[in-house]
């Protein structure tokens, strides 16, 4: 047997909150949930089940998961964003593994995450397919999520399995959504993450993207949002690149005069 903290992590998260918190609750010894500045009804949605959020501010998400786990009682935990809902299997599955033996500090195991953009169910959404199976539960001596600005992931010495179920990823419920991080993503990996800046490569990436994210995929079979879905990864593809040549549009030039000055020197020795 063992004990789990569950981490949450929430901000305007009050859309879907009273339906993501009774799953977890469920399977949770303890419920740690780290907001970063909501001015919805969030925080009194969390009041209504008994719990005290913590404010954090936030920067990235991997670094908002570390924190949560931080303050964790339990070396068990199950890591989860406010618009991830846990069905009964998935809960049921996490009942008997707390009820038998506790498992060994270097195992862990990935959720069965489902995509659903605008309330529907998608094959892919650029650049994960659906499902996926991201490592959510696992022992924090082992393992901890990387900073990495976008798609962060848990890294530690661990053997993973997968969760039966079928977790809901209730995310991009509006267009104003799907733009609004679109621009939040590629700004961020742009920031964090060196990006060669290049028109040029933005269009042929962004092409590759349309042909692979919307025709190859068959998103083009699910209609509007195929189409929503196809648009999302062909400006992803275009606009960190894009955005990485007008932020820093001296960069090359910077290089070449750093390579000259380099090899001036060289000859000088």
């Amino acid at each position: 047997m063992f004990t789990l903290s569950v981490c949450l992590l929430t901000h305007n998260s009050a859309r879907l909150l009273r339906e993501v918190l009774p799953p977890l609750i469920a399977v949770a010894d303890e419920m740690v949930v780290v907001d970063s500045g909501s001015t919805d009804e969030t925080l009194e949605i969390c009041r209504e089940f008994g719990i005290t959020p913590f404010y954090h501010p936030y920067s990235m998400h991997g670094m908002q998961m570390n924190v949560a786990i931080d303050r964790a009682g339990n070396d068990w935990v199950l890591c989860m964003d406010s618009d991830e809902i846990l069905d009964e299997q998935t809960v049921n599955f996490i009942l008997a593994l707390k009820a038998g033996e506790e498992p060994a500090k270097n195992k862990a195991w990935r959720l069965p995450r489902y995509w659903y953009v605008l309330g529907e169910q998608v094959r892919t959404l650029y650049p994960v397919s659906s499902p996926d199976y991201p490592v959510r539960l696992f022992n924090r001596q082992n393992a901890r999520f990387n900073l990495r600005p976008v798609d962060d992931k848990v890294e530690g010495n661990v053997q993973s399995e997968k969760m039966p179920g079928h977790v809901r990823h209730d995310t991009f419920y509006t267009l104003h959504e799907v733009f609004n991080k679109l621009n939040s993503y590629t700004t961020r990996l742009v920031k964090y993450s060196p990006v060669q800046p290049s028109i040029m490569r933005g269009i042929i990436s962004a092409l590759g993207a349309f042909f692979k994210w919307y025709l190859f995929s068959g998103a083009w079979r699910q209609g509007r949002v195929g189409a929503v879905t196809g648009l999302y990864a062909t400006l992803y593809s275009f606009l960190k690149y894009f955005k990485s040549w007008y932020q820093y549009p001296h960069t090359k030039q910077l290089k070449s005069e750093q390579d000259v000055d380099s090899q001036t020197q060289s000859l000088q020795k």
